[in-house]
C-alpha cells in the first residue's frame, strides 16, 4: 500500500495481545474490523497468532494502534465491540494525536479509552452509553458539570440523543424529578395547519424523535409509566410559557428554530435545581427568511457567561452512517462557497 505523499514511514509496529480468547472479537468475523481500520487510517495489518504488525505512515501507525488498543481494553471490561465501536475508535486516536485545539471549542482531549472509561460512560435501564467522539466526550462532561448547555453542529452528531441519555441517568440517579422534552413546531417546507388531527396530532410528529431516544433507555413500559405520572413530559416550545421548571432537566431540541423572544421566554423558565440542554444546528434554520434565530442570538449574548457550557460539533464527529458526514460535508463546503461568492459581489 502507498504511502501519503509528505508523510514519514516508519519501521512496521507489532502489537501482542495477551488473550486469544478475545482475539476473533478484536479483530472482527473476517477480519473486517482490521480491514475497516486499515481503510479508514491507510494502514496495512498482518496478523500473526497473537501479534499483529501495523505498517504505514508514522502517525497512521499510531492511530491504528492506539485504536486497537482502546478496543482490546473495552474487551477486558466484558463490553461489545462492533463497526460504530471501530469507528469510533478510529476516529478518537486520531483526534487525540494533534495538539489540543484552542480553547473555546468544546473539544477536550480524552483519546480512544474514553470509549470504555467508567467516568464517562452513560448507564440507563437498556444500556451503556459511552462517547464516539472527543467532542461527545466533552458534551457528556458539560451536560454532567454545566447547568446550561449548548450543543450545536450538524445532523448525526448525537447533541439530543446524549442529552437525554444524561437525562435519564439523572432521573434514575433521583438528582432530577423530572425530564421535559420540548421542540418548537415549526415547517420544514411542510404547513402544519394542513396536518390531519386535532392540536396533539399535529404537534406529534415534531416531537418523535424525542419519545424514540427515550425508548432506547428505558424499557417501554417505564416509558409509557413516567409520562402518564409525569415524571417524562413531551411538549411542544408554546407550552412551556408561564411555568417554572424546578428540579427538572429540561432539553430543547431544535433549537435553531426558535426567535429570540421564544429562547428567553425558554431560558427563563430554569426553576432551582433545573438542568437545561439547548441543541440545534445553526445552519439548518427552517424560520421565514430575514426572521433571526433565536439560537444563535443566545449563543452570542451568553458567551462567557458562567454555568454555561458551549460544545461545537463539526461534521467529523458525525457517528450515523459514513455517507452521513459525507452529505454533511458537502451541503457545509456549498454553504461557504455562496458566502464567500456573496462577499465578493458586496
Amino acid at each position: 500500500m502507498s504511502e501519503p505523499t509528505g508523510q514519514r514511514v516508519q519501521q512496521p509496529s507489532l502489537l501482542e495481545f495477551d488473550d486469544n480468547r478475545l482475539l476473533p472479537l478484536l479483530f472482527g468475523q473476517h477480519d473486517q474490523h482490521l480491514a475497516r481500520i486499515e481503510q479508514a487510517l491507510g494502514v496495512s495489518i498482518a496478523v500473526r497468532g497473537n501479534n499483529v504488525t501495523i505498517s504505514g505512515s508514522e502517525s497512521s501507525v499510531t492511530a491504528a494502534q492506539s485504536a486497537l488498543q482502546a478496543l482490546y481494553e473495552r474487551l477486558q471490561k466484558g463490553l461489545s465491540v462492533d463497526s460504530n465501536e471501530v469507528d469510533a475508535a478510529v476516529r478518537m486516536a486520531e483526534a487525540s494525536e494533534p495538539a489540543p485545539e484552542p480553547a473555546g471549542n468544546g473539544a477536550t482531549r480524552h483519546g480512544p479509552s474514553a470509549l470504555h472509561a467508567d467516568d464517562l460512560a452513560i448507564r440507563t435501564r437498556r444500556r451503556r452509553i459511552s462517547p464516539r467522539s472527543e467532542r461527545q466526550a466533552a458534551y457528556i462532561q458539560a451536560l454532567r458539570e454545566n447547568e446550561l448547555v449548548f450543543g450545536l453542529g450538524p445532523a448525526g452528531t448525537g447533541k439530543t440523543y446524549l442529552a437525554v441519555a444524561v437525562a435519564v441517568e439523572m432521573l434514575l440517579q433521583g438528582r432530577v424529578d423530572r425530564i421535559i422534552l420540548s421542540r418548537p413546531a415549526v415547517e420544514a417546507g411542510e404547513r402544519l395547519g394542513f396536518l390531519p388531527g386535532g392540536m396533539q396530532e399535529k404537534v406529534d410528529p415534531y416531537l418523535r424523535p424525542l419519545q424514540d431516544a427515550l425508548y432506547e433507555m428505558l424499557p417501554g413500559e417505564q416509558v409509557n409509566r413516567k409520562l402518564e405520572s409525569g415524571e417524562i413530559e413531551v411538549a411542544p416550545l408554546a407550552f412551556m410559557r408561564g411555568r417554572t421548571l424546578a428540579n427538572s432537566f429540561v432539553i430543547l431540541d431544535e433549537g435553531q428554530n426558535t426567535t429570540p423572544v421564544q429562547m428567553k421566554m425558554f431560558l427563563t423558565r430554569l426553576g432551582e435545581n433545573g438542568r437545561m440542554a439547548i441543541t440545534g444546528d445553526p445552519t439548518q434554520v427552517d424560520l421565514p427568511r430575514g426572521q433571526l434565530s433565536g439560537l444563535r442570538d443566545a449563543c452570542d449574548l451568553l458567551a462567557g457567561l458562567d454555568g454555561i457550557g458551549f460544545v461545537r460539533f463539526t461534521d467529523g464527529d458525525v457517528v450515523r452512517h459514513p455517507l452521513v458526514t459525507r452529505i454533511v460535508r458537502a451541503y457545509e463546503e456549498r454553504g461557504s462557497k455562496q458566502e464567500h461568492d456573496r462577499d465578493n459581489e458586496a
